[in-house]
């Protein structure tokens, strides 16, 4: 038996998943970590991240003989280190917003129309590495002259499986120093923040082998929501996936970069094959939902919540609910929204409130797919809001599509292990792999029931309140 390991390492844990030939999941591995927070300052020890994947690794290979494992990460937690791979200071985590002069300062230079035309990045925000970076010189100038590696964490922690400084194009699409047309450095970029590429690992394909680590053989793997793409079978035409998690993904395979719309925000990267993907995400989804159950309801259980929920007829009576409880991000960019409860009359109950933050998430994510245009027949529905039977028929009757739940609630992990497998020849394909390796679980078709009224409140009251 040939065993694959897929590690996706999120943002305050770390879960390894390992899987037989037939996708089966034979043992499972979590560790959690705590970041160091700071103001805008986020960060956590590059050193930290790779004695945590040593662990998993050992614990498992321990019980199992691994034949080959990939990494997925979050995109944008950068480590700068010195030419033996030595960390120069603490990993800037994803979130971490200390760099807003610094995109500012791109902003001015460049403009959003021409970063998007070669990145694909439709923002400047501190999150991107190219801002990183040139925070590092304009207030650690010390550190920025004993550069000689820019990694990101799944190429830090490639690097300490095999020696190898490399990294693949799906990781380096939000960087803004990645050009995506023709899947290289963005010298551009590079002169203005004052380096060149030879800081830089070499570009490796998606899915290819690299080396080995105590006889398992290491892969590059792909960004967390690409690999959980794989993972939930997002590989043929017509499928496309969307997980309602604290926030909203909806993840669109295209065969080509949209055109620059100053209007919208939906970042555009490179996708495990090559071609490209549209992510489109939301900043409050499930949050909502849990913000509501935390203060209002607090004995409640969300199974409980959904009972009530279910009582009260589609389209919530009339109560509308815009879910902006941190802002609006896409398919409108707007910050400063807030969320409402519009409508409110005495015929309105807890169940009705329930149901109308169910209804909200659903007009958000028909509004995101009417905006991407995508063609397409089924979406794949993950995360914690695909445990709720009703949260799913809602979204299919909404949308007018149908979605499909997973036995597999770990798609990153099993993504991962389908990309090393592939690479070693346990898979002719990824696509050969996902029919092996993917199982739906619960299939929710439209219903029929008629959610125009309820959309058209909702665009109606968004319109009217934020533009």
């Amino acid at each position: 038996m040939k065993y694959l390991l897929g590690i996706d390492v999120g943002t305050t844990s770390l879960k390894a998943a390992l899987f037989d030939e037939n996708a089966v999941c034979v043992k499972y591995v979590i560790k959690d970590y705590t970041l160091d927070v700071s103001g805008d300052f986020v960060e956590f020890d590059a050193e930290s991240y790779w004695n945590l994947a040593k662990e998993a690794i050992d614990e498992i290979s321990a019980e199992f003989p691994i034949y080959a494992l990939a990494i997925d990460t979050q995109c944008e937690t950068m480590i700068v280190t010195d030419e033996t791979g030595i960390p120069l200071r603490k990993a800037i985590v994803w979130l971490d917003n200390r760099a807003t002069a610094e995109a500012d300062a791109i902003k001015a230079h460049f403009g959003e129309k021409y970063v998007y035309d070669v990145t694909g990045q439709p923002e400047i925000t501190a999150t991107w590495p190219a801002s990183k970076l040139l925070w590092i010189k304009n207030n650690e100038p010390e550190i920025f002259v004993k550069i000689k590696k820019v990694l990101l964490l799944e190429d830090y922690l490639l690097y300490k499986l095999t020696g190898k400084f490399v990294t693949e194009p799906t990781l380096q699409s939000s960087t803004i120093y990645f050009d995506i047309h023709n899947k290289n450095w963005w010298n551009e970029m590079l002169e203005f923040i004052g380096t060149d590429k030879s800081i830089f690992p070499e570009i490796i394909p998606c899915g290819t082998q690299i080396g080995e680590y105590s006889g398992i053989k290491i892969v590059t793997g792909a960004i967390d929501q690409i690999a959980g793409a794989i993972g939930a079978g997002v590989v043929k035409k017509g499928v496309i996936s969307e997980m309602t998690g604290t926030t909203m993904v909806v993840f669109v395979p295209t065969e080509q970069i949209p055109a620059y719309n100053p209007e919208s925000k939906t970042p555009c990267h490179i996708n495990y094959d090559g071609k490209y993907c549209l992510l489109a995400w939301t900043a409050t989804a499930g949050i909502a939902l849990k913000w509501f159950k935390n203060n209002f309801c607090e004995n409640f259980k969300f199974s409980e919540l959904d009972g009530l929920a279910e009582k009260v007829p589609e389209g919530s009576a009339g109560l509308t609910f815009l879910p902006y409880l941190c802002g609006a991000t896409m398919p409108k960019y707007n910050p400063d929204a807030k969320g409402v409860f519009f409508g409110i009359t005495m015929e309105h109950t807890r169940g009705h409130f329930v149901r109308s933050i169910l209804e909200a998430v659903a007009c958000m994510l028909k509004a995101s797919l009417d905006y991407i245009k995508a063609d397409y027949q089924e979406i794949r529905t993950m995360g914690g809001g695909a445990m709720s039977s009703l949260w799913c028929q809602i979204k299919a009757d909404m949308t007018e599509k149908t979605f499909v739940t997973l036995k597999n609630d770990e798609t990153a992990c099993l993504g991962s292990a389908i990309l090393a497998g592939t690479a070693t020849g346990v898979f002719e394909s990824v696509e050969q792999a996902v029919e092996i390796a993917v199982k739906p679980n619960k299939v929710y078709k439209p219903s029929g029931k008629d959610y125009t009224d309820c959309y058209e409140r909702y665009q109606k009251l968004d319109k009217t309140l934020w533009g």
